[in-house]
């Protein structure tokens, strides 16, 4: 079974690819940080953000929690362009909705869109060549 301390499968893909990472914090409020872990679920996470992630070509997305502090890998194709993928996300049918609805959980302004309250985190190392 995957979990921290066995570590979590990443897909491979035949074609290269590069991450992002983000971070966000949420309230500090235990049974708030619960229910947002809830909506999160395969079973409660909306088919349609599902989809809309994938629609604007991210391969993958993970979310990590440590207290209150959220971390966000994002995997893409080699030429895939943040900015336009996140413009064009935020304009895909129920995603404003789900963003309102996970607003309440998170310390960010109301009404922000995802790539204004998720802010994308530097490298500052990695196990170079």
């Amino acid at each position: 079974m995957e979990n921290k301390r066995t570590g979590y499968k990443s897909n491979q893909y035949d074609f290269p690819t590069k991450h992002y990472c983000q971070t966000l914090d949420l309230k500090d409020d235990k049974e708030l940080i619960e229910e947002y872990v809830k909506r999160h679920s395969q079973t409660e996470h909306w088919k349609e953000i599902r989809e809309g992630i994938r629609s604007v070509g991210i391969l993958e997305m993970e979310i990590f929690l440590q207290g209150t502090r959220l971390v966000m890998i994002v995997e893409t194709p080699f030429n895939f362009e943040w900015d336009d993928a996140f413009q064009k996300l935020a304009g895909l049918p129920r995603q404003a909705e789900w963003e309102k609805y996970m607003s309440v959980f998170q310390q960010a302004e109301a009404g922000a869109t995802s790539s204004e309250k998720w802010k994308l985190m530097d490298r500052i190392f990695n196990l170079y060549e």
